[in-house]
């Protein structure tokens, strides 16, 4: 296997370090001091991290057309303080660990349609998206005593994977690396055996992806979700775990979905469906999701002045 250049191994080795060094610290704080610092972090990378916060309004533009200028401008420093609580918090996880029943509510409601979808014993494929707190999210159920695994992408330093996989572990979600060997099986099997697996969907990533309408604009949407469904009949929940006050509450909803035997039409109709459920959790709290992310990069094959369609490209 080729090497990276000596330069760009020893940017991540000192980023690997400097992460190590950061969780080291926050790891042994209580949580509100953790928050505080967070929201700290936030509002410097607002400040500095021009080419973040140019996307960020970018994408608030879009999606927001009817808003003012002033006011997508606070809702991008609002997203940029609420990502750096979100990250401090999850790194003082043994203080979270501690409260994290009362901490992340999770109304019964809720939690029966979890249980329910569980009950068809055929598994439930889990779909959220990078919104208010995703690995909350996971640690909460997980740690309920619901058997969980995620589907995630491996880091560009195996250094940075292992750590990621070591925390997710900890907190009893397992993981299942996109583009590993066997991981296509991996999650055949986890649904055949009356699991959840969850899945992100709300990035625009090189995988394969459908265009759908997301905030009244086409955008290439991972269909993996929708093709496990459609494949072996495992129920569909999506879910969020959003900040409310100091903590956060858990939304879950089962979305139900007869096929029409087309099976392609089924995973447009289907990731659409899942789209809009993300959409909605987004307007609820819409300073609480990942603005600067380009969520609408990718334009359909008929828009040929811009790159082709992640669906027609592979998964890496």
């Amino acid at each position: 296997m080729e090497h990276p250049p000596l330069p760009k191994r020893l940017k991540r080795f000192l980023r690997y370090l400097l992460i190590r060094a950061i969780l080291s610290i926050v790891s042994r704080l209580p949580l509100g001091l953790a928050r505080w610092l967070g929201a700290g972090f936030g509002r410097l990378g607002f400040a500095v991290a021009g080419g973040e916060r140019r996307k960020a309004l970018k994408s608030l533009a879009r999606a927001f057309p009817e808003k003012s200028d002033a006011e997508r401008q606070a809702l991008a420093r609002a997203s940029f303080r609420h990502l750096g609580m979100a990250a401090f918090e999850v790194g003082a996880i043994s203080a979270a660990d501690r409260r994290l029943e009362e901490w992340v509510r999770w109304p019964e409601e809720d939690r029966r349609v979890l249980e329910a979808a569980l009950a068809r014993g055929r598994g439930v494929v889990f779909v959220s998206g990078h919104v208010g707190n995703w690995e909350l999210l996971a640690r909460r159920v997980a740690r309920a005593g619901f058997p969980s695994q995620s589907i995630a992408k491996e880091t560009s330093d195996p250094r940075l994977t292992t750590l990621v996989e070591r925390f997710r572990a900890r907190g009893g979600v397992r993981s299942i690396w996109r583009g590993q060997e066997g991981a296509a099986r991996a999650m055949l099997r986890a649904l055949k055996s009356g699991e959840i697996l969850g899945l992100l969907i709300d990035q625009d990533t090189r995988v394969q992806s459908l265009f759908v309408p997301f905030f009244g604009e086409l955008a290439a949407t991972p269909r993996a979700a929708a093709d496990l469904a459609l494949r072996t009949g495992a129920a569909v929940v999506v879910g969020f775990c959003q900040r409310e006050g100091d903590g956060y509450r858990l939304w879950m909803e089962e979305v139900s979905f007869q096929p029409g035997g087309d099976r392609e039409a089924d995973a447009l109709a289907l990731t659409a469906a899942l789209s809009e459920r993300i959409e909605s959790a987004i307007r609820r709290a819409p300073e609480q999701w990942v603005w600067m992310h380009q969520r609408w990069k990718t334009r359909p094959p008929e828009q040929p002045d811009v790159l082709p369609a992640a669906a027609s490209a592979p998964s890496r």
